[in-house]
C-alpha cells in the first residue's frame, strides 16, 4: 500500500474530519463552513454548538456520537467503522468534531482506518478551545515579560486512573499551562504542578463553555484551584489555565462587556431570510443559533400567476403590493422566467414593512407606500385611500395570506383585487435541536419574524410546553399568536430587524432584573 492512500481518488465517497471550533459559530473556517454545507452525512459530538449545525444541509443524514465524561453513545472503534462505511456507499461524509480534529480530538484514529482502506479523506482544522476560550475571557496565553510560551496538555485520564503528564518538566518552563479536558482531574493536576515546586500563589483560571452564551470564567490561583471549582460548582467542558497571564483578565475581559453577552438567541426566520438578523445579534455579543421552523416554497405552474405577469405587462395593473421579502423574492424569480423589471413601469409599489422595502430596493425598486404601521390591516386601510375607481390591484404572496388586507381594499370600492397565492409556507423541524431543553433554559429567548414563524415553531415542536418560552416578536400579529400559546412576549418598538435586536436587549435587562430580586 502507498504512501498516498489517503488521497486515492478510486473510491465514490470520501470522508472530511472537520474542526468546528470551540462554539461560536464565528470562529469556523471558511472552508469547514463550504464543506458542511455540501455534506451527505454528518456525523457529530455532543460539543457541537447549534450555532454550527445549522450550516448542515436538511436533507443530510445526521448520526450523533458524543461523548460526555465517559459516557460514549459509540464507541470509537465503531465510530472508525461507520465512517469507512459511509464514504464506502459513496457517501460526502463529514466527521464533525469540537475544536480541532489533531487536538485531542482522536483526528488520527478516524484516519488510519480510512487510510488502511484507500478511502480519500481530508482535515479541514478547527480553532482549538486551548486558545479560543483564554482569549474570550480575556487572557493571553503568552504576553511579554509573563510568558514566553504556551503548553497545551490533555488531563484526561489513561486507562490505570492516571495522567500523563510530567508536572516536574511543566512547571520548570515557566510556560502558561492550558489543560483541556482536567475537570476531572482537577485534584491531581494542582496537586502535581505543586509538588514539582509551583508556587499556590500562580494565578490560574477556569474558564467554563468558553465562547457560548454560558461562558463563566473563574479567576484563582493554583493553591486554590480545586476549592474554587468546587464551591462555584464549576462543570465541563472547560479549559484550566495556570500561569501569569492569568490574572490580565481583569484588565483584558472584553466579552462581558457586549451588550448582548451571555444571551442565547433561537433565530426561526427561513434560512434564507436570516442571516441579516443572525449577524446583527452575534456583533452584540450573542449566541445565534439558527433554527428555520418554516420554509417557503414557490407555488409551481400558477396559471394565474402567470396570466398577471402578462396583464403587468399589458399596464392594465395600477398598483402592485408585496407584502414580506419572501414575497419579493418569488415573484421576480417567476417574472424574469418571461419579462424583466420594465412590467412594472406603469404600476405603483406598495411594501408592507422595511424588510419588504429592502428586498425591492435589492430589484431596483423604490416602494412608492408603505402604511403607518406595519400589519395587513393598516396597510389595507391606507392604501385604499389612495385607490381610484377601476384600479387594479395586484398581490402576489404567501397562501395564507393575511385577509384583513383584502377586506380593507375592498372598502374603495370599484376596485379589482387580484389575491394570488405565489408560495406556500412549510413548516419544518431540525431534527438535531432539542427546543424542550434549550429554550426553557435561563437567558435563551426564540425570535419570530412573523405570526406563521410562531406556528411553525409550535407545529414543529409540540411536544414541550410553551410556556417555557421567552417570545422577541416583530409586531403586535407576531406577539398576539406567541401569547396564544403561552409564551412570556415582548414586542418590538418598529417592524425592522434594528428594532427587534432591540427588543431583545430590553427582555435580557428587564429578566436579569427580575432573577435579581
Amino acid at each position: 500500500m502507498n504512501s498516498n492512500d489517503c488521497n486515492s481518488t478510486e473510491r465514490k465517497g470520501k470522508v472530511w474530519l472537520v474542526g468546528a471550533g470551540p462554539g461560536d459559530i464565528g470562529l469556523l473556517t471558511l472552508k469547514g463552513r463550504d464543506v458542511l454545507g455540501k455534506a451527505e452525512v454528518v456525523v457529530y459530538d455532543a460539543l457541537i454548538r447549534g450555532g454550527v449545525m445549522s450550516l448542515v444541509p436538511a436533507d443530510a443524514e445526521l448520526v450523533y456520537v458524543g461523548k460526555r465524561a465517559g459516557k460514549h453513545t459509540m464507541k470509537q472503534d465503531d465510530i472508525n467503522r461507520l465512517l469507512l462505511g459511509k464514504a464506502l456507499e459513496g457517501k460526502r461524509v463529514v466527521r464533525l468534531k469540537g475544536g480541532d480534529p489533531f487536538v485531542f480530538g482522536r483526528g488520527g484514529e478516524e484516519l488510519e482506518l480510512l487510510k488502511e482502506n484507500n478511502v480519500e479523506c481530508e482535515v479541514v482544522p478547527g480553532v482549538t478551545s486551548a486558545f479560543a476560550a483564554p482569549a474570550y475571557a480575556g487572557i493571553p496565553v503568552t504576553h511579554r515579560g509573563l510568558s514566553t510560551g504556551v503548553s497545551v496538555i490533555t488531563g484526561h485520564r489513561r486507562d490505570n486512573g492516571s495522567l500523563d503528564i510530567d508536572f516536574q518538566a511543566y512547571a520548570r518552563t515557566g510556560n502558561t499551562l492550558v489543560f483541556l479536558m482536567g475537570m476531572s482531574t482537577l485534584d491531581i493536576i494542582m496537586k502535581g504542578l505543586l509538588e514539582a515546586g509551583m508556587p499556590g500563589d500562580t494565578p490560574a483560571a477556569i474558564i467554563e463553555k468558553g465562547t457560548t452564551a454560558s461562558q463563566r470564567v473563574l479567576v484563582t490561583d493554583l493553591a486554590h484551584i480545586k476549592q474554587t471549582a468546587e464551591y462555584e460548582h464549576a462543570t465541563a467542558p472547560a479549559v484550566i489555565v495556570v500561569g501569569q497571564t492569568a490574572k490580565l483578565r481583569e484588565d483584558f475581559g472584553w466579552h462581558e462587556m457586549l451588550p448582548l453577552s451571555g444571551i442565547r438567541a433561537v433565530v426561526t426566520r427561513p434560512k434564507e431570510l436570516s442571516s441579516g438578523l443572525a449577524s446583527m445579534l452575534r456583533v452584540k455579543g450573542a449566541e445565534v443559533i439558527e433554527v428555520p421552523v418554516i420554509e417557503i416554497e414557490p407555488v409551481s405552474g400558477s396559471s394565474r400567476l402567470e396570466k398577471a405577469i402578462e396583464d403587468l405587462q399589458n399596464g392594465m395593473y395600477r398598483w402592485i403590493v408585496f407584502t414580506s421579502p419572501s414575497g419579493v423574492r418569488v415573484f421576480f424569480d417567476e417574472l424574469m422566467k418571461t419579462a424583466d423589471i420594465r412590467a412594472l413601469a406603469s404600476c405603483r409599489v406598495a411594501a408592507l414593512g422595511k424588510g419588504t422595502e429592502a428586498a425591492l430596493a435589492g430589484r431596483g425598486l423604490k416602494a412608492d407606500m408603505l402604511p403607518t404601521v406595519f400589519d395587513g390591516r393598516t396597510l389595507g386601510e391606507e392604501l385604499s385611500g389612495l385607490l381610484q375607481p377601476g384600479d387594479r390591484v395586484l398581490i402576489p404572496r404567501a397562501a395564507i395570506g393575511n385577509k384583513e388586507l383584502v377586506s380593507e381594499l375592498a372598502k374603495a370600492g370599484d376596485v379589482i383585487i387580484d389575491d394570488i397565492a405565489t408560495y406556500d409556507t412549510v413548516y419544518r423541524k431540525a431534527d438535531w435541536f432539542d427546543a424542550g431543553t434549550i429554550l426553557p433554559e435561563p437567558d435563551t429567548y426564540a425570535l419570530f419574524t412573523s405570526a406563521s414563524g410562531v406556528r411553525g415553531f409550535v407545529n414543529a415542536y409540540p411536544e414541550m410546553d410553551h410556556s417555557t418560552v421567552r417570545a422577541v416578536c416583530i409586531g403586535p400579529m407576531t406577539a398576539s399568536e406567541a401569547e396564544k400559546h403561552g409564551m412570556k412576549v415582548w414586542t418590538s418598538e418598529e417592524a425592522t430587524l434594528a428594532s427587534l435586536t432591540e427588543c431583545l436587549e430590553r427582555a435580557a435587562k428587564e429578566q436579569k432584573n427580575e432573577w435579581k430580586h
